[in-house]
C-alpha cells in the first residue's frame, strides 16, 4: 500500500509539473513595418519549466527560437497592416507538445493635423504614411500595391495624385506608379538593392477642377530591403606559404571574402570552412585564418598542397549562400638536410714540383631547395693541410667541391698525405638531428727527376766593402735530390747587378771580382743579392740566392754643399749662414761631425757647431757685399776629414734672394760677329741678285717693218689686227706640187711670200717679181751660212749634202751663195733656226716616203651643216666661207669674228 501511495504521489507531482509547462495560447507583438533579419520578436515565457529538456520549433521558416527562448527573424520580413501570424511549438522529453500563437502587428497610425482657416494654408505637412519599404528582387505577379499616400486637403477638395522623379520618370523609370484618385502606390517590377538601396521621388496633390496643387509636394522615400541574393566572393589570391616542419597551429595565411548584401547582417556574416586537407590544415570559421594541425610537413616529400575553402553567408546557416575556392599552400624550405658525399673516400696522385692546378672534383647531394643558402655548400679541409699545400672552393654551377694545389710538393720530403674534407651549408641546420659529414682524401706524391737543389734556398755572407779582388767570401753548393751528391754539378751566376762576385764553376766558391761599395745604388740597406744557378749532367737546373751583407768602412769624408750660400746684409748686424755636412758612411764612421776653420783663414769668419751635422758660419766684422770663400775643416766621429771651401755671397736681399745690380756691359768679339753675320749674308744676297741681272742673256730683237710677208705676225695688241690674206699663208699648187710620195721632190713648202703673186718651187727657176731665189738652190744668203751652210755642210745623212750635193737622192742641189731678197723672210728664218735645225735632223732619220706627208695639205670645206664652218684664215681655200654665225657668239667673240671675216 505504501508503494502504491508513493507512486500516486509521484504521478501527481509529475502531472503538476507538466501542466505548469503549458505555454500561453497566444501573444501579440507590435513590430515595425519591416523586420530585418536577426530582429528579436519576443521571448517565450517558460519560467516554470525545465528549459534544458524543451525543444522549440516554429511553423514559419522565416522565424526560429534560439537557445535563450528568443523568437528571431531569419530574413527580412515586411508586415502589412493586416499583420502576420505563426505558431511556436514546444516539446518536452515525454513527447508532449504545446502550441503558442504569435501575432505580429504593424499598427499604421495616420498623423492628421486640423487645417487652418484659409485656402491652401497650413502650418504642418499633412501627408501619410511615409516611409515605404519594398523587398529587392520581389517575385511576380506585378503590379503590387505598396500603400496609400494621402493629403488632408482631400477632405476639402476633390483631388488627384501625381508622382515624379527617380523610379517614376527618371532612372530607374517605371518602377512606381500611383492611382490618381485613391493615392495607392504600386510597384511594377523588381529592384536590386545592390544597385538602388533607396529610391526617393516626389508626390504632389492637385485639385481636379483647377489643376492647382492643394498641398505642398512631399518626398516619398522607398527603402529597398535586402534579401540574401549574393554569394560571398573571395578577395585576393589564395596563395600561401609556410615553412616546412612548422609547429601545429602555425598560421599559414588568411582567406579574405566579401558579400554585396547589406553589411552588418547575417546575410554578410561569412563562415569559413575547409572541405579538403583537414588532416593537415585548419581554418578559423570566423576570421578565415588557415593554420597547420601537424608539425610533420616535409618539403622534400611534398612541397605544395591544394585545399578547398568554402565561404558561406548567414553565418553558415543551411539557407546561406556559399562559394568555394582552391587555396595553394607552398612549403618553404629550411636547412633540414646536410650535404652528403656521393663516395666514401677519394685517392689523388700528384707529381712533385707541379704548380697550382685542380686535382679533384668532389660532388655532393643536398635535398634542400637549389641555389639557396640551405643548398649551397661550403667545403673545409679540416685535417692534413697544415703546410697549406691545398685550397678548396665551390663550383657555383654544380655545387661541387674543387680541390686545388697551391704550391709544389717535394717527393723527397712528402710522399703521402691524408686529408679530411668536411661539407657544410651556408645556412645552419634546423629541425634535424643530422650533422655535417666529412670524407677522407688520400694524396700520393709521385717522384720525378729533379734538378739540383742548393743546400739552402738562401745563404748569407758578411763582407766588408773595399775588400781586395779575389777575396773568397764563401761557397754555395747544391746536391742532386735523388743521389744526395754534388758530383757533376756546375755553377753559374744568374744575376749579379754590379758584377762584384765570381763563382767557381766546379766548386761553387764565391770570390770578390770588383770593388764592393756599400754606398752604391745596387746596395739596399746594406744588402746586395746575387742568384746562383746549379746545372747537373742532364742540364736540369736549380737556383739559389746569395745575400751579401756589406759592412761599412770609413771610406767617405763629410762633405759640404758645393753651391753658393746667401747671406743677406743687415745694417748694423753681423750675419750668418748654416752649413750642413753629409757623410755617406754609417755610424760610427759619420756624425757627429766636428767643424773648424782651416789654418789659412783670413780671420774674418767664425764657426760655431749647432748639432751633429750642422754649424753656423758668421763673419766677425762688417764686410762689404761680395763673394767670400771661407776654408773649413769638417771631420767625422773617427776624425777623418779634409779642408773644404764654403762660398758665401753677401748681398742685399728681398725675400731671401739677392737683388740684381744695374751694370753696363760691353759686347765681346763673338757677339759683334754674331750681329754682323746677318748683315754680311744680306749683302752677299744683294750682290748675287745684281750679278744675275747683269749677266742674263741678250734678247734678240726683231724689228717690226710692217707687213712684209713674214711668218710671225704681231699680235700683242688689244685692237683688231689687220686683215690676213690667206694667199700670204698658203699659195696654190703649181705643177711641181705633184710630189711623189717617198721622194723629197715637192715635199717642201711652196709658199707665196709678201709681194709674190705666184708660187715657186725648190729645184726650179723663179719667174716672178720679188722672187725668193735666183736659181734652184736653198733659201739662203751669205748671212744665213751661220744657220745652214756651216751646220749642214757635209754628208751628214749619208745620201747627200748641202752646198751642191744631192739631198736624199733627189737631184736638187743647194746653192749657198744665194741671197735673200726679202729682209722680213730672213728675220723669220733666223728666229726659227733652232726649230728648223731640229726638224731637219729628225727628217734625216726618216725614210724617203716620210717627207711626202711632212707638208701643208690643202683641205676643202668641211661640208654643209658644219656648225663651225671653215677654219677661216688657217684653211687653204680659194674663197671664203660664210662666217656670219660668229655674230651670234656674243661680244667676247666679236673681235675674233672681225679678224677672220672680211667686211
Amino acid at each position: 500500500m505504501a508503494a502504491v501511495l508513493f507512486l500516486n504521489i509521484c504521478m501527481i507531482l509529475m502531472l503538476s509539473c507538466v501542466k505548469s509547462c503549458f505555454l500561453p495560447r497566444s501573444i501579440q507583438v507590435f513590430v515595425p513595418q519591416t523586420i530585418p533579419a536577426g530582429y528579436v520578436i519576443s521571448k517565450v515565457d517558460v519560467d516554470n519549466c525545465d528549459t534544458e529538456s524543451l525543444h522549440f520549433t516554429t511553423s514559419n521558416p522565416d522565424f526560429t527560437v534560439g537557445s535563450d527562448r528568443t523568437i528571431v527573424a531569419l530574413s527580412t520580413i515586411i508586415v502589412t497592416t493586416r499583420g502576420r501570424t505563426f505558431s511556436v511549438w514546444v516539446q518536452d522529453e515525454s513527447g508532449q507538445k504545446s502550441e503558442m500563437e504569435v501575432n505580429i502587428v504593424h499598427n499604421t497610425i495616420e498623423k492628421r493635423v486640423v487645417p487652418d482657416e484659409g485656402f491652401l494654408k497650413r502650418s504642418k505637412r499633412r501627408w501619410s504614411p511615409p516611409p515605404f519599404n519594398i523587398i529587392e528582387n520581389d517575385v511576380p505577379p506585378f503590379p503590387k500595391e505598396l500603400d496609400r499616400v494621402g493629403s488632408d486637403s482631400q477632405a476639402i477638395y476633390n483631388v488627384y495624385y501625381v508622382i515624379q522623379g527617380p523610379g517614376v520618370t527618371e532612372h530607374p523609370v517605371g518602377v512606381f506608379s500611383v492611382e490618381k484618385t485613391s493615392g495607392m502606390l504600386k510597384v511594377h517590377r523588381a529592384v536590386d538593392r545592390e544597385e538602388f538601396p533607396q529610391i526617393v521621388f516626389v508626390a504632389k496633390v492637385f485639385d481636379i477642377n483647377t489643376h492647382k496643387e492643394t498641398d505642398l509636394p512631399l518626398d516619398i522615400t522607398v527603402e529597398v530591403l535586402d534579401v540574401n541574393d549574393n554569394k560571398p566572393e573571395f578577395k585576393g589570391p589564395l596563395q600561401f606559404t609556410v615553412l616546412e616542419h612548422s609547429k601545429a597551429g602555425t598560421e599559414v595565411g588568411k582567406v579574405n571574402a566579401t558579400d554585396r548584401d547589406q553589411q552588418n547582417t547575417l546575410r554578410t556574416k561569412i563562415r569559413y570552412s575547409l572541405l579538403t586537407g583537414t588532416d593537415l590544415f585548419a581554418i578559423n570559421p570566423a576570421s578565415g585564418v588557415i593554420t597547420t594541425v601537424t608539425g610533420n610537413l616535409d618539403r622534400e616529400i611534398k612541397d605544395k598542397y591544394v585545399v578547398t575553402v568554402q565561404i558561406k553567408d548567414m553565418d553558415g546557416a543551411a539557407n546561406g549562400l556559399s562559394n568555394t575556392g582552391t587555396a595553394t599552400i607552398t612549403l618553404g624550405d629550411i636547412n633540414d638536410n646536410p650535404p652528403t658525399f656521393t663516395k666514401k673516400s677519394y685517392d689523388v696522385n700528384i707529381k712533385e714540383n707541379e704548380g697550382e692546378r685542380l686535382v679533384l672534383r668532389i660532388p655532393v647531394d643536398d635535398k634542400d631547395l637549389n641555389n639557396t643558402a640551405n643548398w649551397n655548400s661550403e667545403f673545409v679541409i679540416t685535417k692534413g693541410n697544415e703546410n697549406g699545400h691545398f685550397r678548396i672552393e665551390r663550383d657555383p654551377k654544380t655545387n661541387d667541391g674543387l680541390l686545388y694545389t697551391t704550391k709544389p710538393f717535394d717527393y723527397e720530403k712528402t710522399k703521402n698525405l691524408k686529408l679530411e674534407i668536411t661539407a657544410r651549408n651556408q645556412a645552419k641546420l634546423s629541425n634535424t638531428g643530422a650533422s655535417w659529414v666529412s670524407i677522407p682524401v688520400d694524396v700520393t706524391v709521385g717522384d720525378v727527376d729533379e734538378g739540383p737543389e742548393f743546400t739552402a734556398p738562401t745563404v748569407r755572407f758578411i763582407v766588408k766593402e773595399n775588400v781586395p779582388n779575389g777575396t773568397v767570401i764563401g761557397s754555395y753548393t747544391a746536391l742532386d735530390p735523388e743521389t744526395k751528391s754534388s758530383a757533376g754539378i756546375k755553377y753559374y751566376k744568374a744575376t749579379d747587378p754590379a758584377s762584384w762576385i765570381d763563382v767557381d764553376m766546379n766548386s761553387g766558391e764565391l770570390k770578390v771580382a770588383n770593388t764592393i761599395d756599400r754606398e752604391s745604388q745596387f746596395v739596399q740597406d746594406g744588402i746586395y743579392n746575387i742568384t746562383i744557378k746549379a746545372v747537373d749532367a742532364s742540364s736540369k737546373t736549380g737556383t739559389g740566392t746569395v745575400i751579401i751583407q756589406v759592412e761599412d768602412v770609413n771610406d767617405n769624408d763629410p762633405e759640404l754643399p758645393a753651391g753658393e750660400m746667401i747671406l743677406c746684409e743687415k745694417e748694423g748686424q753681423l750675419g750668418s749662414v748654416v752649413v750642413v755636412a753629409k757623410d755617406d758612411d754609417e755610424a760610427p764612421f759619420a756624425a757627429p761631425f766636428s767643424f773648424g776653420l782651416a789654418d789659412d783663414h783670413d780671420g774674418k769668419w767664425a764657426v760655431e757647431k749647432l748639432n751633429d751635422t750642422a754649424a753656423k758660419l758668421e763673419h766677425t766684422k762688417e764686410l762689404p757685399t761680395g763673394i767670400y770663400r771661407v776654408p773649413l775643416v769638417v771631420k767625422d766621429l773617427q776624425g777623418s776629414g779634409m779642408r773644404q771651401v764654403v762660398t758665401v755671397r753677401i748681398c742685399q736681399c728681398r725675400n731671401g734672394a739677392c737683388l740684381a745690380k744695374r751694370s753696363s756691359k760691353s759686347l765681346g768679339a763673338l757677339a759683334i760677329l754674331a750681329m754682323l753675320l746677318p748683315l754680311m749674308l744680306l749683302l752677299l744676297l744683294c750682290i748675287l741678285l745684281a750679278l744675275f741681272c747683269v749677266t742674263k742673256p741678250d734678247i734678240r730683237k726683231i724689228d717690226d717693218v710692217g707687213d712684209q710677208g713674214g711668218i710671225l705676225l704681231k699680235s700683242n695688241i688689244e685692237a683688231p689686227g689687220e686683215e690676213v690674206d690667206s694667199n700670204l699663208i698658203m699659195g696654190s699648187m703649181t705643177g711641181n706640187e705633184q710630189a711623189v710620195k717617198g721622194s723629197v721632190k715637192g715635199s717642201l713648202l711652196n709658199v707665196g711670200w709678201a709681194g709674190n703673186k705666184s708660187s715657186s718651187t725648190i729645184g726650179g727657176h723663179i719667174a716672178e717679181q720679188n722672187v725668193l731665189y735666183q736659181s734652184s738652190g736653198a733659201m739662203l744668203t751669205d748671212t744665213s751660212n751661220d744657220y745652214f751652210s756651216g751646220r749642214y755642210n757635209g754628208n751628214q745623212f749619208g745620201t747627200g749634202q748641202f752646198g751642191g750635193s744631192q739631198v736624199v737622192g733627189n737631184k736638187m742641189a743647194f746653192n749657198n751663195g744665194h741671197v735673200f731678197h726679202d729682209a722680213a723672210l730672213h728675220r723669220s728664218w733666223a728666229t726659227n733656226g733652232i726649230y728648223i735645225q731640229q726638224k731637219l735632223a729628225y727628217m734625216g732619220t726618216e725614210e724617203d716616203g716620210r717627207y711626202a706627208d711632212d707638208i701643208i695639205h690643202s683641205y676643202g670645206f668641211e661640208g654643209a651643216g658644219s656648225a663651225a664652218g671653215s677654219v677661216g684664215c688657217c684653211s687653204d681655200q680659194g674663197n671664203q666661207e660664210d662666217l656670219d654665225f660668229l655674230n651670234t657668239l656674243g661680244p667676247k667673240f666679236k673681235t675674233l669674228a672681225e679678224v677672220c671675216t672680211k667686211k
